[in-house]
């Protein structure tokens, strides 16, 4: 699904973010990205992304060389990719429905379809509801939850997330982590950017740890994983 060969990222100032990353990602893997700050984890996903290029090596998505796609096939590659950060930069002018959209419109999805697909999604993330509400008239921790059925509202094959709870108390923590099992559970590929040890040692998925820009260590914890049910924010 996912191979970066020998990847290497270095920026103008001539720091090395990534310094030869070798790894192999399987269709509908969970897989957990740690490591200091400054370690590589959120360049390595910005470049599977295409938010950034690489300095040298291959990412190979879907057997697709990205170094190949030209600037009018970034965006169709795009939409096989639901991006989620720390901060889920919704719009505070317009509702939750609004939001999760966008994405859409600009894809050319007629109005049935988005309506369709925006509901299936807030349904996911236990929002239905709030459709119609602003940003700020939520907690942080649905805020999230908007940003993560914003990314799979185009219904990717693919979830990079990045830090997705960071700002985040540990139960929502837990709640966040709850969604992402369930789309691991329905075949979605995630890559997750994470420091929160605690949390994902409960779990028993690939662990991937990043120093300086080089992959140190594998290990995939031996222990139950989080329950499948979704708390409330």
């Amino acid at each position: 699904m996912i191979t970066l060969k020998n990847l290497r990222k270095r920026y103008a100032s001539g720091h090395d973010a990534l310094r030869g990353i070798d790894l192999q990602i399987k269709r509908g893997e969970l897989v957990f990205l740690t490591g200091h700050s400054g370690a590589g984890k959120s360049t390595v996903l910005k470049l599977i992304g295409l938010l950034e290029r690489p300095s040298s090596g291959k990412i190979i998505v879907d057997d697709a060389d990205l170094d190949s796609l030209s600037s009018q096939q970034i965006p169709f590659y795009r939409r096989k990719i639901g991006m989620i950060f720390q901060n889920p930069t919704l719009l505070n002018d317009r509702t939750v429905y609004e939001n999760m959209a966008l994405p859409l419109h600009i894809a050319g999805f007629s109005e049935s379809e988005t309506r369709s697909r925006i509901f299936a999604s807030l349904e996911l993330v236990g929002l239905l509801k709030k459709h119609d509400q602003l940003p700020q008239a939520l907690s942080g921790g649905e805020q999230q939850r908007v940003g993560i059925a914003r990314a799979i509202v185009i219904r990717p094959d693919i979830i990079l997330a990045d830090e997705p709870t960071g700002n985040l108390d540990p139960e929502l923590s837990k709640d966040i982590m709850n969604l992402f099992i369930r789309l691991h559970q329905v075949g979605i590929t995630l890559v997750i950017a994470t420091h929160d040890l605690a949390l994902i040692s409960t779990l028993n998925f690939r662990q991937i740890q990043l120093e300086k820009g080089k992959l140190i260590k594998e290990k995939v914890e031996s222990k139950p994983n989080i329950s499948n049910e979704t708390a409330s924010a």
